[in-house]
């Protein structure tokens, strides 16, 4: 505590953030997302829109979610979402999912030793795809900073195809102590390197069975060297190349 009985600035920070974090809504929306949303018993709903052709086909996910919805007509769906979404007459407010701490869910959490870290991959359509392949390969957690970074949005969701639900994708303050976190914990991490001399099924190969962290870099950039160099293991391209000498 500062002088004067007074917190310091940081913990005062802090804090506001937190409460910023506790007030934030997310509106989702596509028939896949909003079906997806109201069947995820982790997901908080707060609100519902939908046209009476969305209810029809929404209909069993509704009356699971035990949400009353706001049947409008298409003409009168006005909710607060990007300009040409195609939202398919189907909407929800939300509040984003929490899937509790990193270190936690990267070792013991459900699915394979594997975790995704995306270092300033910004574009909600990027991230949207790389959780739907993360979820088929298994991987336990979808990790990126809580800055520069694709926040859950509708869009996301949507190209996520169901994903965001049920694939966690976890923010940190700093990257790269979570990549040496994980690294303490027993991951080899991984860069994935367009120009990188090792194929990437070489470098899984090499690993022995331990748990893997894939870090992508950005796009356009790629990986930025200060958060790549201090902890990463290898670099390899993501389509087979050379062999390294």
């Amino acid at each position: 505590m500062a002088a004067g009985g007074k917190k310091p600035a940081w913990v005062v920070e802090k804090e506001r953030g937190e409460r910023r974090e506790a007030r934030e809504t997310v509106w989702l929306f596509g028939l896949h997302a909003v079906r997806d949303a109201l069947m995820n018993p982790r997901r908080e709903k707060l609100r519902l829109v939908v046209t009476k052709n969305a209810l029809d086909k929404l209909e069993a996910a509704v009356a699971a979610s035990g949400m009353a919805p706001e049947v409008v007509e298409p003409r009168h769906f006005d909710v607060p979402i990007d300009e040409g979404s195609v939202h398919q007459g189907a909407a929800v407010e939300v509040r984003p999912l929490n899937w509790g701490k990193f270190t936690d869910v990267c070792a013991a959490g459900e699915g394979l030793p594997l975790v995704v870290l995306l270092d300033r991959v910004t574009d909600p359509h990027n991230v949207g795809a790389i959780l739907r392949s993360a979820e088929v390969f298994g991987a336990r957690a979808v990790i990126a900073p809580k800055h520069h970074s694709a926040p859950e949005t509708g869009a996301l969701a949507k190209t996520a195809s169901g994903a965001l639900e049920r694939q966690p994708y976890l923010k940190v303050t700093n990257l790269s102590e979570a990549m040496q976190a994980l690294k303490d914990m027993g991951f080899t991490l991984i860069g994935l390197d367009g120009e990188a001399p090792v194929a990437l099924d070489r470098a899984v190969a090499a690993v022995n069975g331990r748990p893997i962290a894939l870090v992508l870099g950005a796009e356009g950039p790629g990986l930025r060297e200060k958060t790549a160099r201090p902890a990463m293991s290898w670099r390899a391209s993501p389509l087979p190349g050379p062999s390294a000498a």
